[in-house]
Order: structure tokens, then sequence, then C-alpha cells
């Protein structure tokens, strides 16, 4: 009875239970099945589709839920009102009207990480840290534990800005290891770094106000700022890390974002001069310096510099940080500290944007940090994190020789790869890729200052891995058809 009524696209995006539901309703919109007609059981029309009968009694549900359809156990499904699937609005032919993105909805929609040629879930993945060194037993544990002894009205509509006990304990741990001027009234909890970036931005900037940022740099800052409206300035990157000088005599900033700890591709730690001139600019501007600590606790020699925050005075600086290279992105907890007098404000912003972290993974999070199992995770990993950053540059400069130049890295999860001549390091990245791998290209990071090379990932290293992927690299380079950049 839906020969030449129902069929089904396997090459289209759309699901195939969405098909199902849509060439029904339309049909029965249209009036083709008038009230009670029996449709044909779930077994019947996956057999004759081909498809399985969970797709069928997908489809089904969704009709049922809307009225078009009545299901009952042990018989057919049934129309029950087929005016109710007239389509409503639309054009003369009964489709629906497509509703189109904002400008600020296409900004917030356009995948930053588009152009970089890596692949999710590829080996060597940028910014992934490692998932065999990651406690599951230990944390699962920590887990349960929170859920049985959670109380208060954190677990209601209360402490938004974060679970107290969570706050604490990051201000002492922040203080202490960072030299951060932390108070727990100070500290936002919120689910990811991007979070922070699209509150801070939406909330200190206005449409058409100057950002600067590192170029090359991270793409979730930009891709940030470009939604809330902000003019993205570029702010050249050397090997002191960002240099404010070269943005003299433009436009005047509302936001500086760096990564001084450890500059994001590069890895190069800031120095202490470049530090004090951002913070002259901030000053000079009235801008607020956003400086994303987002690896600070891989660092392989020596001390860490302390946070920018704690150098300059109260109110010119939000220091960002993230669990999502420490533990692991999937727990889904980040954390701001603001100045005091903006504390309060951005709290309520982020209540009423439901930047909201899980209250389970944040008490879970506390007692990781206060028992002291948290320093204990980090110490182990680091070791391990080193091990794995120096196999993969060794491999690297053996396999490239002179074609590349890769440093030992300092810290961090990830390494960059710089070309001798420029290639079109999207289309290494690209072939590279297609044998498993999920590098990016170094130059898609840049705005107007572009270099030619990869960001590679380390801290998942598995045996084989540097040597296959400088394998692949020095191949593909071999291939000799490559543009330059």
């Amino acid at each position: 009875m839906l020969d030449g009524i129902l069929s089904l696209d396997r090459s289209l995006p759309v699901p195939l239970p969405e098909q199902v539901y849509r060439g029904l309703r339309g049909a029965i919109g249209e009036g083709r099945f008038s009230t009670g007609t029996r449709l044909p059981s779930s077994r019947v029309l996956a057999t004759s589709l081909g498809i399985s009968r969970n797709t069928v009694n997908a489809a089904y549900e969704l009709l049922a839920a809307e009225g078009v359809v009545s299901v009952r156990p042990g018989s057919a499904p049934r129309v029950a009102h087929h005016g109710a699937a007239r389509p409503q609005g639309g054009s003369g032919e009964g489709g629906a009207r497509a509703v189109a993105l904002s400008r600020r909805g296409r900004e917030m929609s356009a995948d930053p990480w588009a152009g970089t040629g890596r692949r999710r879930g590829g080996r060597l993945e940028p910014g992934s840290p490692a998932l065999d060194c990651f406690p599951k037993d230990l944390w699962a544990q920590t887990l349960r534990r929170a859920a049985r002894t959670l109380r208060g009205g954190a677990m209601f509509y209360e402490e938004t800005a974060g679970y107290p006990a969570l706050r604490e304990a990051l201000a002492e741990y922040l203080t202490r290891e960072r030299g951060v001027r932390a108070t727990p009234g100070r500290v936002l909890v919120l689910p990811s770094t991007q979070a922070s970036l699209q509150l801070v931005a939406q909330c200190l900037a206005d449409p058409g106000d100057a950002a600067w940022i590192e170029d090359p740099g991270y793409l979730g800052a930009r891709a940030a700022f470009r939604a809330a409206g902000l003019s993205v300035q570029p702010m050249p990157v050397d090997g002191q890390g960002g240099d404010p000088s070269a943005l003299a005599g433009g436009p005047s900033p509302r936001l500086i974002y760096v990564t001084p700890s450890h500059q994001y591709p590069h890895g190069m730690r800031m120095t202490l001069e470049r530090r004090a001139m951002i913070l002259d600019a901030a000053r000079a501007h009235g801008a607020v310096v956003l400086e994303d600590d987002y690896d600070s606790e891989f660092l392989f020699s020596g001390r860490p510099l302390a946070a920018m925050q704690g150098l300059g005075a109260d109110g010119e600086v939000i220091y960002l940080g993230t669990f999502s290279k420490s533990m692991l992105p999937g727990v889904r907890v980040a954390y701001m500290v603001v100045p005091e007098h903006l504390a309060g404000p951005l709290a309520t912003a982020q209540r009423v944007s439901g930047m909201l972290a899980s209250v389970v993974t944040q008490a879970a999070l506390a007692d990781f940090i206060v028992s002291g199992r948290y320093r204990a995770h980090l110490k182990r990993i680091q070791g391990i994190y080193q091990a794995r950053g120096t196999v993969l540059a060794g491999a690297l400069r053996a396999s490239l020789g002179g074609l590349a130049s890769v440093a030992d890295p300092v810290g961090g999860v990830q390494l960059a790869l710089r070309f001798r001549d420029p290639v079109d390091d999207l289309e290494v990245a690209r072939r590279v890729n297609a044998r498993g791998f999920g590098v990016a290209s170094l130059s898609s990071y840049g705005i107007r200052y572009r270099q030619s090379g990869l960001v590679i990932g380390f801290a998942g290293l598995a045996e084989g891995d540097a040597r296959d992927c400088a394998s692949a690299i020095a191949s593909v380079l071999e291939e000799g058809d490559l543009d330059k950049a």
C-alpha cells in the first residue's frame, strides 16, 4: 500500500527513522489515507524497506506522539486523524518554511577546527590527554561517594556558580601552586574553557570592540570572540610569546587573550618581560587580560612562572583553567578566577545562560583534590607525558632530518613541528590522517602570521605510533606533488 509513497535514500544525512516518519506523515497529511486506515505492521514495513524493525518502530512512535497514528499492543498501527498531520505554514507545495540562522548563529555554528585537517578520534590528535593514564577505578569510587553524600541546596538551583567545596579547594590549590590571588567567592565553575570564553566575551565587551589574540593561537578563543561580534586583532608570537608592541596604534582592545605558561600551539613560555608588556597594555587601554592556563600542570623541567593574574594589579586579569587536560575532556569541568567586583554579575550571567557544570562531578573533584589523589595523579602522568613527548620528537627528527624542525616539548600534551620549506600543510595533514592519525595543520592556527607545519598530540602515544606518524609525514613529503603554502 506504500508503493510509490515511501522510499529511503541512505546517501542523505537524514536518519532512516526520520525519513520513514516524514514519508508517512506527508502521505497522511495529504489525505492519501483516511482516518482508521490500517498501516503495515512494523515487521512487515521493515521487511519491505530492508531496514530494522526498531527503525520503523521509532517512526511510528513519533507519529503516535503527534496523534497522527494510534498504536496498540498486538495490533497494526492505524491512522488516527489525517488532518493533524497537515503541514502548517510553509510553501504552497506543503513544505515547512526553513528558518535561517542569524548572523550570530552562523558565527557560533561555524566549526573553528574544520580547516585544520585534523580527524576527530585519530591517533595523536592535539589536545587529547591519555585515556590509558586516567585512574578509572579510583575516579569511579570518588564519583559514587560524592553521589551518596551530596547534600544541600547545590542539588537544586542554588550554588550555580560552583559547588562550594570545589570553589574552596580550587582557591587553595591555585594560590599555593600557581600564585593566583583567589578566594572561593571569585571562583566560577563552568563546563568548559570555551564556555568561560563565551561568557566573558558576551559580558565584558560589546559588538565591534577589539580583542587581541595570539597569532597563531587557540582557535576556540577566536571563535568565541567572533561569535560575540568582536573585532579580532592578531598579535604576533615569537620566541618570547605574544608581542603587544606590534599592535601599537591599532584599535584599543577590550580583551587581551594569552596562553603565557605554554603558548598554544607553539609551546614556549612567555617571558617575564612580555608578561609585563601585556599587563602594561591592559592598563593603558582599560582592557582585561584573559590568561588561559590550560595545561600548566604538565611542566617537564624547572618551576613554572607564577600566573600573570598574581603578578598584575587586582582586577586586570581573569584566570582560566580546566580539568580537560589533567583529567579528561569528558569530565566537563573548567573554572575562572575573576575580579571581585565582577564575581556577582558574572555568576548571574552564568546562571541565566545555563553554563552550569554537574554538581556530582564537582563534588567528586573537590574530594579528589583535598584528599591528595589529584596531586598524585598529576605526578604520575607528568613523567609519562614527558617520556612520550620526547619519543615522538626524536622519531620526527630521525625520519624528517632537515625537512622540518621540532624540539623536545617543555610541557603539555602536544608539540608543533615546522617544515623547513613552506608547503600546503593542510594537505599534508589530510594525507597523514588518511592513515589513521588526527594531526592538525600549523598554518590553520594563524590569522595573519601563518607558518607551515603540523600540531601533533603525544599524551596518548602508543607503541609504534611515533615511528608510524613520522614515517607517514616523511612519505607524504616525498610524494612531491604538494603545493607551496
